[in-house]
């Protein structure tokens, strides 16, 4: 029976990460071996490889050579340079034996680097890899590319709204720069709110009042961009510059009690499953 194969992680400043294998003594390993990393399709654990045309397949699987770094040691690099596709990557190992590539567990990461990571505020394209366990125990990575990106700061749930600071990558805000939240929903205007601006770092706050205005049914998602002058895209607020895959089970925010003619609803951030600044709008109980 084979035997489980797990793979240490340790991540650099840049973005890179560095894979360490345990594998038996005298696992031999040819010039083919590879770390194999798999865009996961759907919302299973299967590592299937996501659908699509024969060109866009090879997007959808990223091939690491695997080399000796010691006795029962094996190793791969996935530079910061590689551009990865935002999404889950499940990891295999294939050691060039003919055998199917085999899934990875985790073993130990050492993730120092990517707390409080600081890239130059000039960079133009942001590539973020935090290596986590599935639910059914094995090694993957969250991935984000990002360019421009606005990194998520302080958050703080005021008496009279939310007020967010943040660090613009890729962009300089300039005349016309702005923060906006969108509703999910059709049929809500974007409500726009000015941005306190000191080089990188920017500050603004988004009103309880306009959102509650909006209010409809049930509870209301609004999403949180910064668009950073008139001629430029708007940019998505995000929190990724750290070593947590999901930051809606570590960061959490209280909801705060706002009046409306329709009952008292109750209005507070969070961060969705892709890690991006958001804000919930709740309705009184029975009012669907």
């Amino acid at each position: 029976m084979p035997v489980d194969l797990k793979a240490d992680c340790i991540a650099d400043s840049a973005g890179g990460l560095t894979f360490d294998l345990n594998v038996p003594q005298g696992t031999g390993t040819t010039w083919s071996a590879a770390l194999v990393l798999r865009l996961r399709a759907g919302t299973d654990d299967t590592g299937t490889a996501a659908g699509g045309t024969d060109d866009t397949a090879a997007d959808n699987e990223v091939r690491l050579p695997l080399g000796p770094n010691g006795p029962g040691r094996l190793r791969a690099v996935l530079p910061s340079t590689v551009a990865l596709a935002e999404g889950r990557w499940h990891a295999f190992a294939d050691l060039g034996d003919g055998a199917d590539p085999r899934r990875l567990l985790p073993g130990v990461n050492d993730l120092r680097s990517l707390v409080d990571r600081r890239p130059l505020a000039a960079i133009g394209r942001l590539g973020v890899r935090i290596p986590y366990a599935t639910k059914l125990g094995n090694l993957a990575l969250r991935s984000w590319l990002r360019g421009p990106h606005a990194e998520a700061g302080d958050i703080l749930v005021g008496p009279e709204g939310i007020t967010v600071t943040g660090r613009l990558y890729g962009a300089s805000p300039a005349a016309g720069a702005h923060a906006e939240a969108r509703a999910r929903r059709a049929g809500r205007d974007p409500v726009a709110v000015p941005l306190t601006v000191e080089g990188p770092t920017f500050r603004f706050t988004l009103p309880y009042g306009e959102l509650a205005a909006h209010w409809r049914r049930g509870s209301e998602p609004w999403d949180l961009w910064l668009c950073p002058a008139e001629d430029l895209p708007p940019v998505r607020i995000a929190r990724l510059l750290d070593d947590v895959p999901e930051k809606e089970q570590v960061f959490s925010y209280p909801a705060r009690p706002v009046p409306a003619p329709a009952g008292e609803l109750r209005i507070g951030p969070y961060y969705t499953l892709d890690n991006d600044l958001a804000v919930r709008v709740t309705g009184p109980v029975g009012r669907e």
